[in-house]
């Protein structure tokens, strides 16, 4: 057991390496001078060979990664371009819009998607079943930013019931705040409520087939007792996979929300970087969005552990 999970560990540092490694490169082969677009077309070779230098574009591109990897070791991500300030205060910043939007959403997407998945496989191939499925498809097809518009139309422009974007701080009270976040929250609950919905669906009805399903109703359990404290328990680790995959989407996919809603949260952050080439925003960024994925997978898997003894036993 304490093998696998150090095996892991390892493979996880090592991933981040690689994932880093190509980050850099992909950034600095990017085609254009950020010390150009810096300074502009006026700007004296003088000048924009001594801003090269202070940026450390004069160096390899080998001898540059080595050092931002060493920077990032000490906690040092670099100073923003744009904004002038450190790029690990900037993102701690915007993080405490998107976290707590994320955060949101998976938890509305499990309340409507247990539900409904379990509802659907009990009344397989009735009215319930095809309601569910209808709104699993909704949900694919429509996007999270259009659902947003709708929400500000119908709640904000019509019934002035909720704030129609912006965000007015922590400091304005935690009331305040979250009523901010409630519908941008909704719009990228949808889409993923209706993923999960058919996954729960999908992975209850495969457990429903099982010879021990079979037993407990035999012993005259009740069908609600039977799906919600045998069944569900056992369909929990393709839900929770994709659980952790949900939760690392909507924190590196809030860009087109984020912007319907004028957040300021990580995935605007990162779409300012990318429209005024700062090169180092987008890096941290980027490596930010891949370490999540790498460690939110790591986390399920070590969820499969706790929730499946057979997984625990192999590891033993």
């Amino acid at each position: 057991m304490i093998a696998l999970i150090v095996k892991r560990i390892l493979g996880l540092l090592l991933t981040l390496l690689a994932v880093s490694f190509l980050i850099y490169t992909v950034m600095g082969l990017l085609p254009g001078d950020p010390a150009a677009i810096m300074l502009g077309t006026s700007a004296s070779p003088d000048t924009l060979a001594a801003l090269q230098k202070q940026m450390g574009l004069d160096q390899p591109l080998v001898l540059r990664y080595l050092q931002w990897l060493a920077a990032m070791a000490r906690g040092d991500l670099g100073q923003s371009y744009t904004y002038g300030v450190p790029v690990a205060g900037l993102i701690l910043d915007r993080l405490t819009v998107t976290l707590p939007l994320a955060l949101i959403a998976v938890g509305l997407s499990i309340l409507i998607a247990l539900p409904l998945g379990v509802m659907a496989a009990r009344y397989r191939g009735g009215v319930i079943d095809f309601l569910c499925g209808l709104f699993s498809h909704a949900g694919i097809a429509v996007p999270g930013f259009w659902v947003g518009l709708l929400l500000i139309l119908l709640f904000s422009t019509t019934l002035g019931w909720m704030p129609a974007g912006g965000f007015p701080g922590w400091q304005a009270g935690a009331d305040v705040a979250l009523k901010a976040l409630v519908l941008p929250a909704v719009a990228l609950a949808f889409s993923q409520a209706s993923v999960l919905t058919r996954v729960c669906r999908s992975a209850m009805l495969e457990v429903m087939s099982e010879d021990f399903v079979r037993t407990v109703r035999a012993k005259g359990i009740g069908e609600a007792a039977t799906l919600w404290k045998h069944v569900l328990p056992n369909a929990l680790i393709p839900v929770i996979t994709m659980i952790g995959l949900q939760f690392t989407f909507l924190i590196a996919g809030t860009v087109l929300v984020e912007n319907v809603f004028n957040l300021p949260g990580l995935g605007r952050l990162a779409y300012q970087a990318l429209t005024q080439r700062d090169i180092v925003v987008m890096q941290s960024v980027v490596l930010f969005f891949c370490a999540l994925v790498i460690v939110m997978n790591f986390l399920v898997d070590m969820a499969y552990l706790l929730i499946d003894p057979r997984l625990r036993a192999r590891a033993a």
